[in-house]
């Protein structure tokens, strides 16, 4: 399931530009001259978040820094989660402060919590992704998230010079399927996204059934019949479409 995940632009090879990428294209621009923004980007799985932040911030020319998480185990404790991604970052910038930190991440126009950071299973499988993470944890996780603003008062005057960019996801499963707390459950929904709204910039990925086929036709050539039937039975969302479809013609071709 991780082959249409991107992760970087380079993996944005036949993409489509949408409502949703041009609202976020402008909001993403703005940061070049802005600094102290916190965007969250939302979007139920299989919408393709990460594809629209990748490209857009290629297109933009921004500098960004795409944090990576490479969790060692699911048992680790938000306390330690949370103090490993610090200690990454004073090595990697060569630093030995958590102030020393936020300077150097000043100097970008954004900080990135992408799939680097979200699914880093997906490129290295010796490492725990922070999504398999809250997902073993569940409420336990919550924590993590205590520390983080936490953090985020205690040094507000160095997180004034910071843009962060946040692929945003609540997971939860119903009946044994992912679904996304701030796009998938109607009226609750809206109100979470509503009050997130009155905080921070806020780019909901969601397409119309014509974006829907224009971004599958872009990979697969397939009749408006079948097409309209993957739709029913996927809903809105290109990546599950393309995993099926892949799957379809792979097996075409074992029986050929």
């Amino acid at each position: 399931m991780e082959k249409y995940k991107v992760t970087s632009s380079a993996d944005n090879g036949s993409f489509v530009e949408t409502r949703s990428y041009k609202k976020l294209y402008k909001i993403l621009e703005d940061l070049k001259m802005h600094r102290g923004k916190i965007v969250h980007v939302l979007g139920a799985p299989g919408t393709g978040k990460s594809a629209n932040i990748y490209f857009a911030v290629d297109e933009l020319g921004l500098n960004v820094y795409d944090v990576q998480l490479d969790i060692v185990d699911l048992e680790d404790s938000p306390k330690k989660v949370f103090n490993r991604i610090l200690s990454n970052l004073q090595r990697e910038f060569q630093v030995d402060s958590r102030s020393g930190v936020y300077k150097k991440l000043q100097t970008f126009d954004a900080v990135l919590f992408a799939d680097k950071f979200h699914d880093s299973h997906v490129l290295h499988d010796k490492t725990v992704g922070f999504s398999q993470w809250t997902d073993h944890n569940g409420f336990k996780s919550f924590y993590f998230y205590f520390l983080c603003l936490k953090e985020y008062l205690t040094y507000r005057n160095d997180f004034k010079g910071i843009n962060v960019v946040f692929q945003t996801a609540w997971r939860v499963h119903v009946n044994g399927e992912k679904k996304d707390l701030f796009t998938e459950f109607g009226l609750l929904s809206r109100l979470m996204v509503g009050a997130l709204s009155m905080l921070f910039e806020v780019v909901e990925i969601s397409y119309s059934t014509d974006e829907v086929v224009q971004i599958v036709k872009k990979r697969f050539d397939i009749n408006e019949k079948n097409m309209k039937s993957l739709i029913k039975r996927y809903g809105h969302k290109p990546r599950f479409i393309c995993i099926a479809l892949e799957r379809v013609f792979d097996e075409d071709r074992d029986h050929n």
